[in-house]
């Protein structure tokens, strides 16, 4: 039956009216949730104060914990995670027995800020930890990275080699590969859609995936109750969420830039590996990287995956260098 033509304004004027109120609906959604992404970030910040102290290196308020004595020994964390991560796995004071270990937040993690102005690659990343090693009168340093700090430590290696005693590379991505998680995460560093869902529901889709992140990086090993603990509610912050999706847009590209240039490593090379890392593939990437680096070391810890270094620091020690043995740790 077809409406009288003057049924048909009224008719147009409520399916309006109808969309104004989904928009004002869903923008007062939206409001809600990045106010609560906003106070949740206070409260974790307020949970989570600095331990260390700061560097201001070119513009970024650099935040680092340092410890011990002796030979420099840099450690660099992965992606989404911060200073604490070598905290919580025994690392650091054990390191600090035989080392002047100084540990860093990379730019936009932990307590460090992240200038929108620079695009983070591992180059520049590793500029950055080049001119805080000079600000801390550090020459030269054995350099340890972990995963996606991984590829900064092999940038500074490439770009900066005097700066570079050893290199201990643990779980790290070298060569490009399919990565579905990383072009998710590609969507989450655009400027403007990116800005507009870490201040909405990335916060709360991040959540809700936490536990399964935890499984999926620690297994076959028990997920440690103390380091999620202590990254969760800074993880989960907007700025955070932010330098995580960036990172990972940029970890293919990188490796496909970089893979050519591992040759040209001149220093000692250590590599440090899970046996059954299910997020990064041990034989493609790790194993091959050992292949490619001629003089290089290779440690496969058996039933360990990505985050070795929890309940392995030891093996970690052994790679770094002969201190373990003035030790006595195992």
């Amino acid at each position: 039956m077809k409406l009288p033509e003057a049924l048909l304004p009224a008719r147009r004027h409520s399916s309006v009216a109808n969309y104004a109120l989904i928009a004002a609906g869903a923008s007062i959604a939206l409001g809600a949730m990045a106010l609560l992404a906003h106070e949740q970030k206070k409260v974790a910040e307020r949970r989570h104060p600095p331990e260390g102290k700061f560097l201001d290196v070119d513009g970024v308020r650099l935040h680092y914990l340092e410890r011990g004595a002796g030979e420099p020994l840099i450690l660099l964390h992965g992606n989404g995670t911060q200073i604490e991560d070598f905290e919580t796995s025994g690392l650091l004071d054990l390191a600090a027995k035989s080392h002047r270990v100084i540990a860093i937040d990379r730019p936009g993690f932990g307590h460090s800020s992240r200038p929108r102005g620079t695009i983070w690659t591992p180059a520049a990343q590793s500029d950055l930890i080049h001119e805080a090693m000079i600000q801390l009168e550090v020459e030269q340093a054995t350099v340890l990275g972990h995963s996606l700090g991984a590829s900064i430590a092999v940038a500074l290696a490439l770009r900066h080699p005097a700066s570079v005693k050893k290199l201990v590379l643990v779980s790290g991505y070298f060569y490009p590969s399919d990565r579905f998680d990383a072009a998710l995460q590609f969507i989450g560093a655009l400027p403007v859609v990116g800005d507009i869902m870490r201040y909405t529901i990335s916060p709360l889709l991040a959540r809700l995936a936490w536990g399964g992140v935890m499984k999926k990086i620690f297994a076959p090993a028990e997920v440690s109750k103390s380091f999620s603990a202590a990254i969760k509610e800074m993880a989960l912050r907007p700025s955070q969420l932010h330098a995580s999706a960036a990172d990972s847009a940029l970890m293919i590209p990188n490796a496909a830039a970089t893979q050519k240039s591992y040759g040209d490593l001149g220093m000692p090379v250590s590599i440090v590996v899970g046996g059954n890392d299910r997020l990064i593939k041990a034989s493609s990437q790790s194993m091959r990287l050992h292949r490619e680096i001629v003089g290089s070391e290779l440690r496969v810890v058996p039933r360990r995956g990505h985050m070795v270094h929890h309940e392995a620091a030891p093996e970690i020690m052994r790679a770094i260098g002969p201190a373990l043995s003035t030790m006595g740790a195992e």
